[in-house]
Parts: C-alpha cells; sequence; structure tokens
C-alpha cells in the first residue's frame, strides 16, 4: 500500500542518532523545521528525549493496573493480539524491563507511554504495574502520544488522523503541529482530508482502518467537492467494492468523476442510459435506454449458445400473448 509514511521512508537513508538532535537549539540560516521523515525522526527524537526529561523528575512506584487509562490522545484503533500475547509471556518470564509513565488525573493515571506494556499485564491478571509518575501537560500528552505511535510501520494513515485531530485542540497553528510531527503543512492536510469523507466511509474505517491511505483519501475528498451531490452518489456505490478488495483505493477519486461524467452525458443525451453488464470482472455487454428505445447487446463468444437459447425464450416469454 503507498502512503504519506512510504514515501517518508524512502528518505530515511544514513539518519543521524537520535542523541545528534540534542544540539543547541540554533536553526540554520533558512531552515523551515522538519519536512519529512528525517524531520519526523528528529520530531520522535525529540518527544523520547522529552519523556526522558519528564521521567528524570518523576517517582517510580507500583500502580494498581486497574486505575490507569490509557492516553486520550492515543492513535492506535488496534492492538496486535499475537504481539501483545508474546509481550506479556516475556514480562512473566523475565519481568517488566522498563516501567510505563503516567500522569495523575484525579483518582486514575493516564498513560504517557507504555499502553502495550499494561495491557499486558491484564492479560497476566497481574494486579500492579510498575510506573513512574510524571508532571505532564495535555500538550506534552498530545505530542508525545502522536510522536510515539507517528513512525511505526503497523499504524495506519487513518489511526494517525485520529490522533492528528486530537492533538489539533492543544496546537491551535496547523504550522506548530506539523512542525511538532515533522511533517510539511501539506502532508498534514493529508492526514487532515479523512475529515471530510462522508460517515459511511468512516465507520468502515472504523472497523478496518488499513482501508484507506491518506493520499487516496485527499484525492477522494477533493473530488468530492468538485463533483457534490453527484460525487456522494457515486462513492456510495463504489465504496463496498472498496470494502470488498474489488477496487483499488487509488482508483477511487478516478473512478467517482468516471460515473459523474456519465451521468452528466446520459442527461445531456435527452435520458440515455447505459447499464454495463459483467461477466466477472470483464464487460459481457450492455443494456442502452434512449429515446429510441431499449438495445441490449452482448460480445461476441461471451454468451453461449445456450444462454443465447434461454435468453430468446425467456424474452419471447415476456412479450407472449395469452388468450
Amino acid at each position: 500500500m503507498s502512503n504519506i509514511r512510504e514515501q517518508l521512508m524512502a528518505k530515511t537513508a544514513n539518519l543521524p542518532t537520535p542523541a545528534d538532535f540534542k544540539g543547541d537549539g540554533k536553526k540554520e540560516k533558512g531552515s523551515r523545521g522538519p519536512q519529512t521523515m528525517p524531520g519526523i525522526t528528529s520530531a520522535l527524537a525529540a518527544a523520547q528525549l522529552r519523556i526522558q526529561e519528564l521521567e528524570g523528575k518523576g517517582i517510580a512506584t507500583e500502580i494498581d493496573v486497574s486505575l490507569m487509562v490509557p492516553n486520550p490522545w492515543q492513535p492506535r484503533r488496534q492492538f496486535n493480539e499475537a504481539k501483545l500475547s508474546e509481550l506479556a509471556r516475556s514480562i512473566a518470564e523475565v519481568g517488566l524491563l522498563q516501567a510505563a509513565t503516567v500522569r495523575r488525573v484525579g483518582d486514575t493515571f493516564q498513560l504517557v507511554a507504555g499502553e502495550r506494556r499494561w495491557r499486558a499485564h491484564k492479560l497476566l491478571n497481574k494486579e500492579s504495574i510498575k510506573a513512574v509518575v510524571i508532571e505532564c501537560t495535555d500538550q506534552d500528552m498530545a505530542a508525545l502520544a502522536l510522536m510515539e505511535n507517528v513512525t511505526r510501520d503497523d499504524l495506519t494513515d487513518y489511526e494517525i488522523a485520529i490522533a492528528v485531530r486530537r492533538a489539533e485542540s492543544e496546537f491551535p497553528q496547523r504550522t506548530r503541529l506539523a512542525k511538532v510531527m515533522g511533517v510539511t503543512r501539506n502532508d498534514l492536510y493529508k492526514f487532515l482530508a479523512f475529515d471530510e469523507l462522508p460517515d459511511f466511509v468512516k465507520r468502515d474505517l472504523d472497523l478496518n482502518p488499513s482501508l484507506l491511505a491518506a493520499n487516496s483519501a485527499q484525492e477522494i475528498a477533493n473530488t468530492l467537492k468538485k463533483t457534490g451531490e453527484a460525487g456522494l452518489k457515486a462513492v456510495k456505490d463504489l465504496w463496498p467494492l472498496v470494502v470488498n478488495g474489488e477496487l483499488v483505493q487509488s482508483k477511487v477519486a478516478a473512478s467517482i468523476n468516471a460515473q459523474v461524467t456519465r451521468g452528466i452525458s446520459a442527461a445531456d443525451a435527452g435520458g440515455r442510459s447505459i447499464l454495463k453488464i459483467f461477466a466477472g470482472k470483464v464487460q459481457a455487454g450492455s443494456i442502452t435506454k434512449d429515446v429510441k428505445g431499449l438495445t441490449i447487446k452482448f460480445k461476441a463468444g461471451v454468451v453461449t449458445e445456450e444462454q443465447e437459447s434461454l435468453l430468446r425464450d425467456q424474452i419471447g416469454k415476456m412479450f407472449s400473448i395469452t388468450e
């Protein structure tokens, strides 16, 4: 699947280590901040350093598992059960190697980092987990949750888009949000395009986030803006094909345009309409209706003699006159 992350990852060769990003905070002349996947890596390194800084001021303690809740800005919709089970087995055998990081909110503890470790403890029916309690702002929570997940291969563009929307309230300026993520504003808008899709599309994405990448989401959203109600009707027809794997997501926008154009042509032709008939994925024929009448056509060699006989017989019965 081609998506933004895959395009950006093509530019990650020979990246410096996270330690190299500490620097002195000065920018080179003309620098516009993180722009590509190296920018994401730099932002992620900064987020990791921020967690380390906060943990250095925190207090390590055992916390009741039942008192912990996920980070409200957590983008992940699905967790790999096999990997969670593997982590649980590792914790059962050698113990927890790295404490989770949490912040106190009322009587609960919100996870800043380590949700998989917490879930693994729940699988093991452990009553408590070692965690470092830190002081952390909402903006830190939003940025850290986003950056902890944004570069992971198993996180979909739709899940990232959800996290971006949740984090947006903490970063009113989109330029600032893009900088925190280490992407350009243009790439940020591709993630935001998911929010402009019809509700029935987003409902399916909630169940299967991998159905649509950000590039395709933006193409579809832009196409719907141009085609209006006709485009919405077209995507209602086409979307089930995407869900069933019969239509490649990258072709949805073009298919919407094609369907809308055919509809306009039919209207301009005085109500002329064409219904294409398919045998599997191959067009076998068509039924055309216009002011002159109804025309049924099949391509040569598509219909067998037996099928032709049945078709003629059926049409004959439809128009036969009974006494």
